[in-house]
């Protein structure tokens, strides 16, 4: 009973400060593989309770598929920790959509569009993301500030409502074999030790996973020297509710600064440090309180709810599936926070995950559709660690070159706007496209956003619940009118696979198919890409799997596709 150790402080927490954040505790039930002694097979295992893993099992519940969850505290976040992760973007909203907890973020959280870059008292740069076409057609905004606790702690919720998932806190897995037939876990517990089996197992155990050691995963890394401070404040005063960029704060030495605002009027304000900075000394409340009143005044009132170092890596794994054993989150890669890419993108790896894994469960796709979640979020991994890391180089410039760079494009975006792009202080994350997909073909691979349409009784939905209604069948959008020939096709298809077929009309055009909505003002079809083309053929991820002109053996062959079904035929 006393063998089972606590968990360790990792990154660096053990020199945090501040009043803290309070955190739910979860109780510890004994397994039933302890009470029973026998040795249970589970289709689908999840190591690691954090903001990937429970992403996955939530979606796996909406699908009604069951999986277990084992994590080794007993808690969200990181016991001593941060914020952590704060920005989350309009996919990952989209996604939160769908799985039922979209309206408590938004409830807690700050919405937030307008950005500012300055350099040293001159603002250099400055957007409004409502106003860019990449995001002003969804439903959610373009991002929300959270402390990310608060998101794992209503997807704990959400799967409680759902069911099918069981999470077992205080579960730390110490061991790992796989064959042909299954893959073993060895389980550690305050109550005992037991092995569990199962066909498929996920690694969302973050960046100190113990499974690429014991599956021997290539890993290219890179570590710099950039160090960090941030401290989670209170202010009886509040900034605006901006993200305020500093290139060079005249407050900070002429280094970088981050200011955020967040979930119960708490500011997360980064700071930029010297190299060779201690991380002790840096965090003390004391330093930090004269860090802020250089930044805000001598007369601010704050409360310091944390305060920590932080410092990055750079690095990315060879593959993402090794036999039994599936990748996701920090356990594939990890890179510096800015552009708000490494949380946002484990949230993608378990939304694409998940639709896989339940159509291969419930007998819906071949196996071998499995091995595209390597294909599509191995691309997105490596392409998000590339635009971060030419952040870090133009934040921390180390040769000659980058210094002189950087410090023509600032003086050039003081005086031309044309110069405001190469002004690089994190390229804002959104879904990724996927270019190597061999279940999408050249028209798809990219996000549909999460637009709003009329149903038949002229009552207001959006994408989201066309996937729901779907339910982890591929969504068919046929715009325009139908002859009666297409009709009886998109009838008989929607029986033989799975598949639900929708026509989308335009104003005055005649509904024939049985299930229609109204695309009044054409989002539906813009957010679809289908110009000239008559239909989408959309995910349950809400990625376009292909668009095309005819009723006809094309959409066949490109459901098929879609599903692995080519992918099974050529093995």
């Amino acid at each position: 009973m006393g063998g089972f150790a606590a968990s360790a402080f990792v990154n660096g927490y053990e020199f945090t400060q501040g009043t803290g954040y309070r955190l739910p505790e979860y109780p510890f039930r004994e397994p039933p593989e302890l009470t029973s002694g026998e040795r249970k097979r589970h289709p689908i295992v999840i190591v690691g309770g954090g903001m990937s893993g429970l992403t996955l099992a939530c979606a796996l519940a909406k699908f009604g598929v069951a999986a277990v969850v084992l994590d080794e505290d007993n808690t969200v976040g990181v016991k001593g920790a941060a914020s952590r992760g704060i920005c989350y973007t309009q996919k990952s909203l989209e996604i939160f959509r769908r799985l039922g907890i979209f309206e408590r973020i938004a409830a807690k959280g700050i919405q937030w569009s307008v950005g500012r870059t300055f350099a040293g008292h001159d603002e250099v740069y400055s957007f409004d993301l409502r106003q860019q076409g990449a995001f002003n057609l969804s439903e959610q905004p373009p991002f929300i500030n959270i402390q990310q606790f608060y998101v794992e702690g209503y997807l704990v919720e959400r799967i409680a409502e759902l069911g099918h998932a069981d999470i077992r806190w205080r579960n730390r897995v110490v061991g790992f074999v796989q064959d042909e037939e299954k893959a073993t876990l060895t389980v550690d517990t305050p109550a005992g030790q037991y092995m569990l089996e199962a066909e498929h197992v996920i690694d969302a155990t973050g960046s100190h996973s113990p499974f690429r050691k014991w599956v021997d995963i290539g890993v290219t890394s890179r570590r710099g020297d950039d160090r960090w401070c941030i401290a989670d404040v209170r202010f009886k005063t509040l900034p605006p509710a901006e993200r305020h960029t500093w290139i060079e704060a005249p407050f900070n030495e002429n280094r970088a600064v981050w200011q955020h605002l967040m979930g119960d009027n708490v500011w997360r304000i980064d700071w930029q440090m010297a190299p060779d900075s201690d991380p002790a000394a840096v965090s003390r409340e004391e330093v930090v309180r004269e860090r802020l009143a250089r930044q805000f005044g001598p007369d601010t009132e704050v409360e310091i709810v944390w305060v920590g170092p932080y410092a990055y890596k750079s690095e990315c794994v060879h593959g993402l599936r090794h036999g039994r054993l599936f990748l996701m989150g920090d356990a594939v890669k990890l890179m510096s926070p800015f552009g708000a890419r490494g949380g946002n993108s484990g949230i993608a790896d378990a939304d694409n995950l998940a639709w896989k894994l339940a159509a291969v469960v419930r007998g819906r796709a071949a196996p071998s559709l499995l091995d595209t979640y390597d294909e599509e979020r191995l691309e997105a991994a490596q392409q998000n660690v590339h635009v971060t890391n030419r952040t870090s180089r133009f934040l921390r410039p180390t040769s000659n070159g980058e210094k002189l760079f950087r410090a023509a494009a600032i003086s050039l975006a003081r005086r031309h706007p044309f110069a405001r792009q190469l002004v690089n202080t994190g390229r804002m994350a959104v879904a990724n496209t996927y270019t190597r997909s061999s279940i999408c073909d050249e028209t798809g691979g990219t996000n549909v956003q999460n637009v709003a349409f009329e149903w038949a009784d002229g009552a207001r939905g959006t994408l989201a619940d066309l996937l729901a209604w779907a339910d982890g069948r591929m969504l068919l959008l046929v715009f325009g009118e139908l002859s009666r020939g297409d009709a009886r096709r998109l009838s008989a298809l929607s029986e033989a696979a799975p598949l639900v077929a929708v026509q989308a009309v335009a104003p005055r055009q005649r509904a024939s198919a049985k299930e229609h909505v109204a695309d009044p003002h054409g989002h539906l079809r813009e957010a679809c890409r289908v110009f000239g083309h008559r239909w989408a053929l959309v995910r349950p991820d809400s990625y376009l799997a292909a668009t095309g002109e005819d009723i006809d053996g094309a959409l066949i062959h490109a459901l098929g596709r879609a599903l692995g079904a080519d992918l099974e035929a050529t093995a």
